[in-house]
């Protein structure tokens, strides 16, 4: 790594990667102007590690080729090649060179119609998003600002280049991308730059699903994620990208909740966001109730949603579809929205309940079923997100996942008892239950031909003495069935 001073911010030193020097490095020595740029330049100076490296220069893309014949491809028609670095860091892999350009119109609100190449810098910052992402910084170290990027970033102000409008006009995603910055980097929208996503925000239906999921999902991912989704919504971004959701604000609920339906919500999504629960809990925190403002039946403290999670989980993968989220994901939210409203009679439910309640929901869900009610409970204003009931519930599960020490653990069963002229009845159990207790004093007896070969030798004991070693076992079984049970009461808090 090595060492390169930005005097214009008090000479700090700042570590740059051998792979970016190397491509920069070459563009000068071959005569062409050449400066890193944008986000990353903006990440170095506020001592975040850049998560992509993009350099510009008045070097043609044909001539950017040919200085890097073995590494290079063109990404674009939009002046951008691509150069392989071998490195084995995602975010050094490539490095993009973009030729200084003037953009033409946006018909689309997506892409420029067409491209020119420009030698000036300034015309080339000029088309950029942000102040703060139209800073240059040559190999002296030096920051260029044309537009007062650095001003911004030390008051920590998210102010786009030139006039909202044109801006967004050019590229509706960066409203989004306006909002994701504002979460990431905890700063705050400039007042003009904001009232032009307000004016505009309905430009964002020009761009495709996919990237607006990109930048959704870099919101739902970050520490901030319901200060984003309440930009969204203040900015009317979230009645154009998520309607459902919009829908649900000022939806009051009954008796078991504290809070409206948006705002419990934004609550259950906070609470998966700072125990770092992955994407798909996230998701299914903010979506779980979707489906309330459909089903609400009458007002005040005893109205009712009935059947919510069952049209929600239908909301849920129309959201998720729409988005373009992948199958895998939207499959697991689908699922853990719907099955949200868990519920069991503690007091009452038995063993066969439980293991269908298991089967039904799924094994590999219930850890984070259990996390999305613990988002539910803190997003309701309850204190405790894990009370006694789901403890108990919990304990009851690793109770009857545990529990299969019984008689068909064996490698033998009754029909080869019957099959050594033993009539139908009792003693049939007896002699299995006798070889049980063999087994859990010494696990490796349980192979078949060890066991046909003992039970023929049990055949010849008297019923007294096959029940005597029945009875031995079955005491055993309850001894290990008991000691298991404290252990489980122990760890789950349970009297």
């Amino acid at each position: 790594m090595k060492k390169i001073n930005i005097s214009s911010l008090s000479a700090k030193e700042i570590d740059l990667p051998l792979e970016v020097l190397i491509i920069w490095q070459k563009l000068i020595d071959s005569g062409y102007e050449a400066y890193l740029v944008g986000g990353c330049v903006r990440d170095l100076i506020l001592k975040r590690k850049p998560k992509d490296w993009d350099i510009t220069t008045n070097a043609r893309p044909e001539e950017i080729l040919k200085l890097f014949p073995s590494q290079s491809f063109y990404e674009n028609r939009f002046g951008t090649v691509g150069v392989k670095t071998g490195s084995e860091d995602e975010t050094l892999k490539v490095i993009e060179i973009t030729t200084f350009r003037i953009e033409g119109k946006y018909s689309d609100l997506r892409r420029p119609d067409e491209i020119k190449f420009t030698d000036k810098l300034e015309e080339d910052l000029k088309r950029r998003d942000f102040t703060i992402n139209a800073l240059a910084l040559n190999s002296q170290g030096e920051i260029i600002d044309f537009f007062n990027g650095l001003k911004d970033l030390q008051n920590k102000i998210i102010r786009t280049v030139g006039k909202p409008e044109e801006r967004f006009h050019e590229d509706a995603l960066r409203m989004i991308r306006a909002i994701r910055l504002a979460c990431e980097l905890e700063f705050e929208i400039e007042p003009k730059t904001f009232q032009g996503i307000q004016k505009n925000a309905e430009l964002i239906q020009y761009i495709s699903n996919e990237r607006v999921r990109d930048e959704f999902t870099r919101i739902i991912m970050n520490k901030n994620a319901v200060l984003g989704i309440e930009l969204l919504r203040k900015s009317g971004l979230l009645k154009e990208i998520l309607p459902e959701l919009e829908r649900c604000y000022g939806v009051s609920q009954n008796k078991h909740h504290k809070y409206d339906v948006y705002v419990h919500s934004l609550k259950s999504l906070d609470y998966a966001v700072r125990k770092n629960y992955p994407l798909e809990i996230r998701l299914a925190a903010l979506l779980h109730d979707i489906a309330k403002p459909l089903t609400k039946q009458g007002e005040g403290p005893d109205c009712t949603f009935y059947m919510h999670e069952i049209l929600g989980s239908k909301i849920t993968k129309k959201i998720l579809e729409r988005l373009r989220f992948p199958k895998n994901i939207t499959k697991k939210v689908v699922h853990l929205v719907r099955h949200h409203m868990f519920y069991l009679e503690i007091e009452k439910v038995t063993p066969s309940a439980v293991r269908r309640f298991v089967r039904r929901v799924g094994e590999e869900n219930l850890e984070d079923l259990f996390k999305l009610r613990e988002a539910d409970r803190i997003g309701s204003g309850v204190p405790k997100a894990v009370p006694y009931r789901l403890r108990y519930l919990k304990f009851l599960i690793e109770k009857v996942k545990r529990a299969p020490i019984k008689p068909t653990m064996l490698k033998i069963n009754g029909y080869d008892i019957l099959n050594m002229g033993v009539s139908q009845g009792p003693k049939v159990g007896w002699i299995l239950k006798a070889l049980l207790e063999e087994v859990l004093d010494d696990p490796n007896k349980n192979e078949r031909e060890y066991l046909l070969k003992r039970a023929k030798e049990l055949i010849g004991l008297s019923d007294e003495k096959l029940k005597e070693l029945a009875l031995t076992g079955e005491e055993k079984i309850e001894q290990i069935e008991k000691q298991t049970e404290e252990e489980l009461k122990k760890k789950y808090y349970i009297k």
